[in-house]
């Protein structure tokens, strides 16, 4: 398959990730680094890669990381001399709230059923820089050069280029980047040797000294111009089982993986009265169907109206309310600051900048709750400058949402797609294409329930069948969902294809289940009491009443920035 100019970028588990010019996709992720004590939390990544008008790429790459903080590497194959900057957590918990698939049953009552009734069990939805000295690092030997270094947010980082054709060059790179302060293991040269044999330099974060864990945030990088890509390989040397990998494509239209494919659903896995346990399974399965790379196609639509979620006119105008603000009463001003913005990242640590806790009260209790330590009647705080505050607070805190928004907003089209992955499955690097005569894809799905009520079953117990979009229909009784997939051999990929930059149709399918899935129901649905069943081809039935199920997907965690299992 042809593929134009791509950037891949890597995630990597024990090990290290990058992002590469490839001629050129642009790619996003990254690879933690710590002994085997202390095992990565990597169960989900969370990445946005944006194309803009330009052709350039900036990829937003959330980390996730749990240990101590003195153990925290975070390295990177990257192409070039990427721009670096920091991006916000809450931009990625906005933008997957807000995205996250529904599963909405829209139930009609046939009949009527005694009248000892319980509501119907369906379950509620669910949803599911301050400047460090960090030093000078050694300015390289002969076959190693320090491209860039400097802190952004939380990190120190340095980029560094290795001769490709040193001898030994992932062992030096390694010994390198140890003697220089970063915490990363020994590895195998294979994962890594590949990226630096192309040219691809190294990119290194750790946490500047005094900065924990938790404040650990997302790694922004703009790219030139290419196609989004997330190298995996790296990612295998120390990954979970069926990682999560949550992407938000950004570009001109709807976004292909165009060397994985493209899985849609069997949608009659999915427990619709409780979708949040089941979901992630179901597209475990699909995607080992799929030889472990396929990618569900979860969202598509405008991407300036999405990027509204993550930075809002509101907020926006209360920032410039109170940056724009007297600040005669700085205690006043303070509280009403922390109190609006705390829960964004950043806004703690420049607190703890710019105010010293009272004595005998910890940081912890003291910014939990400024205003019930600074009286009102404290004509000043001691040593507090507002002009130095909201200048950090402007760069650390809100310029980075504002930042992230802006991706979406100069872009047309966003998609987001969703897989999960095990180390042996993570042979080849996605690259990600776009497809203009594709239409949008909406993370709403609905299906028809109709509850057939007697007098001898309560509405709890009576049986029921749910008309599915795709024209099957499924019997089920009770609260619960009659598939088990510990039980069930039903495949749950209905299609598996790979699709191209252009065309509107199926693209070129690999592997059609529809005619089975529609045999299995036919067949389970005669063991369920009631009216003689069938599937009704593709047709819908109008809603009644509804009960809805959303659920959260990822605990991605994208989970940023991506065993056994068998699937991608």
């Amino acid at each position: 398959m042809h593929l134009r100019h791509a950037f891949p970028l890597a995630l990597a588990g024990l090990m290290a990730a990058g992002l590469t010019l490839q001629p050129a996709p642009a790619a996003a992720c990254g690879g933690f680094f710590c002994d085997n004590n202390q095992p990565v939390n990597q169960q989900a990544e969370r990445i946005i890669f944006a194309q803009e008008p330009d052709g350039t790429v900036t990829a937003v790459i959330q980390i996730q990381y749990a240990g101590p903080s003195e153990r925290f590497a975070w390295m990177l194959p990257v192409s070039g001399r990427p721009d670096i900057a920091v991006s916000s957590n809450a931009a990625f918990t906005r933008l997957q709230a807000v995205s996250n698939p529904i599963y909405q049953l829209n139930d009609t009552v046939e009949g009527t059923c005694r009248e000892d009734d319980f509501a119907f069990g369906g379950g509620a939805p669910s949803s599911d820089m301050i400047a460090v000295d960090m030093g000078t690092a050694d300015p390289g030997s002969e076959n190693v050069t320090v491209v860039d270094q400097g802190s952004v947010g939380p990190y120190d980082f340095v980029l560094i280029s290795i001769d490709p054709d040193a001898a030994d060059l992932v062992a030096l790179a390694i010994e390198w980047l140890q003697d220089n302060g970063y915490d990363v293991p020994d590895m195998g040269s294979d994962v890594l040797r590949p990226y630096l044999e192309a040219g691809q330099n190294l990119l290194a974060f750790r946490l500047t000294k005094g900065n924990d864990a938790g404040a650990i945030r997302p790694v922004r990088l703009s790219f030139g111009e290419g196609l989004p890509s997330i190298p995996l390989r790296p990612t295998a040397v120390a990954t979970v089982p069926d990682m999560g990998i949550l992407v938000w494509v950004l570009g001109p239209s709807r976004a292909v993986p165009a060397n994985y494919r493209s899985l849609e659903l069997n949608e009659a896995l999915i427990n619709w009265i409780s979708p949040g346990p089941t979901y992630d399974a179901v597209v475990t399965r699909a995607a080992n169907e799929a030889q472990g790379q396929g990618f569900v196609t979860e969202m598509s639509g405008s991407a300036p109206e999405l990027g509204a979620f993550i930075w809002s006119e509101g907020e926006e105008d209360l920032w410039d309310e109170l940056r724009t603000q007297s600040w005669t009463d700085r205690e006043g001003a303070l509280i009403d600051m922390s109190q609006r913005f705390f829960f964004l990242d950043g806004m703690r640590e420049v607190l703890g900048t710019h105010l010293t806790p009272p004595e005998g009260i910890s940081e912890d209790e003291f910014f939990g709750c400024i205003g019930c330590y600074i009286g009102f009647d404290v004509v000043d705080v001691e040593g507090f400058e507002p002009a130095s505050f909201l200048e950090d607070v402007a760069s650390e805190v809100i310029d980075p949402m504002v930042e992230t928004q802006a991706l979406f907003e100069r872009t047309a089209v966003q998609t987001r797609l969703y897989t999960t992955m095990s180390a042996d499955e993570m042979t080849m690097d996605p690259v990600f294409d776009f497809n203009a005569d594709l239409p949008e894809v909406s993370n709403q799905h609905t299906a028809d329930r109709f509850i057939e009520c007697s007098p001898a079953v309560s509405r709890f117990e009576a049986p029921w069948r749910v008309e599915l979009a795709s024209g099957d229909v499924l019997r089920g009784e009770g609260g619960g969902w009659p598939f088990d997939l510990a039980t069930t051999d039903m495949p749950a990929s209905a299609v598996i294809k790979r699709v191209g930059p252009t065309g509107t149709g199926e693209g070129n399918i690999e592997e059609d289940n529809r005619e089975v899935i529609s045999r299995a129901l036919v067949a389970h649905n005669r063991t369920i009491p009631g009216p003689p069943v069938r599937s009704s081809g593709f047709c819908s039935a109008s809603p009644a009443g509804q009960s809805a199920a959303g659920f959260g997907i990822l605990g991605l965690a994208l989970g940023a920035l991506l065993l056994r299992r068998r699937w991608a």
